[in-house]
Formats: structure tokens, C-alpha cells, sequence
């Protein structure tokens, strides 16, 4: 994996960590009943499950290059 490979999957990483923060903060709030858009709440759900997504398919792509050159 390359130099610009790497600081993708720590963007990606970092991304996915951000989107389920968001997502434990809203549901902190539903369930204090601060927040009652359950519409908010599946989009914060898409998006986190979209980005943990990103970071699967980029470790496995990185993880068959790396078994690649190691043949």
C-alpha cells in the first residue's frame, strides 16, 4: 500500500469514527427525549453504516494488495 492509500484509509477511518459519533450523540438525545425525528435518526444510520462500509471495502482492497505482492 502506497504513501496516498494509506492517508485514504485514514481519512476514511476517521470519517466512519465521526458518523458513529454522530449517531450515539442523536440517539443520546431520543432517548432524553430532546430529539424526537426518527428521519434524522436512519439518515445518521445510513450515513454511519455508508462510511463503516468505505472503511470494510478500502481495508480489503489494501489487505489483497498487500497478499499480492507478497506472492
Amino acid at each position: 500500500m502506497n504513501d496516498r492509500e494509506s492517508e485514504r484509509l485514514v481519512e476514511l477511518r476517521e470519517e466512519a469514527r465521526y458518523r458513529r459519533e454522530r449517531l450515539a450523540l442523536y440517539k443520546a438525545r431520543i432517548y432524553s427525549g430532546r430529539a424526537r425525528k426518527q428521519s434524522k435518526l436512519r439518515e445518521l444510520q445510513r450515513a454511519s453504516d455508508g462510511a463503516a462500509a468505505r472503511v470494510r471495502r478500502a481495508e480489503a482492497r489494501a489487505s489483497a494488495v498487500e497478499s499480492d505482492l507478497g506472492d
